[in-house]
């Protein structure tokens, strides 16, 4: 078995502890509490004949991605950067904090998603997709659509 360290970063609300919550206890709940500094998580997935242990860092959200302590950052094997995509400001800074993590812990895989296809019209997802191209996956952690497609992504990448 081999244990990858995965930390789950982005703005303030865009669900990124509700998305963890989703993936390791398959929950979702409507109240909203605050991260403060970082909550670690695990869950063990198998990718292609392997046992990768996920460490989970949710981190408190910021949107200055240089805000985060960098002693949560060390060692990371994966960035998941989370948006909400019914709030643009989330992830209008998207493309200079990948290259900031880029610069400062190497190239380390980062996916970036974007959370709360619950909150669209029916039938706009596909429309979404093409407009929000920059962004690796649409999520929902509140249903539970692509979260675990998430995980397993990352832990493919993280194995390869």
């Amino acid at each position: 078995m081999t244990s990858k360290k995965i930390v789950i970063v982005g703005s303030f609300g865009v669900g990124k502890t509700s998305l963890i919550r989703r993936f390791v206890d398959e929950t979702f709940s409507e109240d909203y509490k605050v991260t403060i500094g970082v909550h670690i998580l695990k869950k063990t997935v198998e990718i292609q004949e392997n046992i990768v242990n996920l460490i989970i860092w949710d981190t408190e959200g910021t949107d200055d991605i240089e805000e985060i302590r960098k002693a949560y950052l060390l060692g990371t094997h994966g960035f998941i950067y989370v948006t909400d995509i019914t709030r643009p400001k989330t992830y209008e800074n998207l493309a200079a904090h990948k290259t900031y993590l880029n610069e400062q812990f190497g190239n380390v895989p980062i996916i970036a998603v974007g959370n709360k296809t619950d909150l669209l019209a029916k039938g706009s997802i596909a429309q979404m997709k093409e407009d929000m191209d920059f962004l690796d996956l649409l999520i929902s952690a509140k249903e539970g659509n692509n979260v675990q497609r998430l995980f397993e992504r990352m832990a493919k990448m993280l194995i390869a």
